[in-house]
């Protein structure tokens, strides 16, 4: 059994539709506790400006914090990071500290609707189909992480370097 499918099975997440806001943004933190807790070497999170991500909690800066080590990775996608930068100051505080861990990219010509809102990772996923609702599925299911890091793929190839870890000045 691969690393991936040895999580996929053992990870205590749900497999199911979820809806609203409220349950989004649990989902999230619960996600990220469970990295940390179960060593996830890869993240991918992405969403058009990460607005209603619970990035700026204690909770989520601890359970990130405890999942940064060597070896590990993760990717922001979005389309822009301003909302970040605004809302979030713990989390740009947090992607300063490891930013050698950390890949962010953007699309900013893609449409907010296409753009993926999801938490991808090799034991379970998260995509948000539906961002006005906050509706969509979770899951461990193989078929489900394969789809979802596809459809990422795809737009990882067309993004550009973004959300720099400091900013330079001559």
């Amino acid at each position: 059994m691969s690393e991936e499918e040895r999580q996929g099975a053992a990870s205590p997440l749900p497999s199911r539709r979820f809806e609203g806001r409220e349950e989004f943004r649990q989902l999230l933190r619960d996600a990220l506790a469970c990295a940390a807790r179960d060593g996830w070497r890869d993240i991918i999170l992405s969403d058009p400006d990460f607005e209603d991500w619970p990035l700026d909690e204690r909770a989520t800066a601890e359970s990130l914090q405890a999942w940064s080590s060597s070896g590990r990775g993760i990717v922001l996608l979005a389309r822009n990071y301003d909302r970040v930068l605004q809302r979030h100051a713990r989390f740009v505080q947090w992607r300063r500290q490891w930013s050698h861990i950390v890949t962010a990219v953007a699309c900013p010509s893609a449409d907010r609707l296409d753009l993926p809102s999801a938490l991808w990772s090799p034991a379970w996923v998260l995509e948000r189909r539906d961002l006005e609702r906050s509706n969509g599925f979770c899951g461990s299911e193989p078929e489900r992480r394969v789809l979802l890091r596809e459809s990422l793929a795809e737009w990882l190839q067309k993004a550009t370097p973004a959300f720099p870890a400091s900013t330079l000045g001559l």
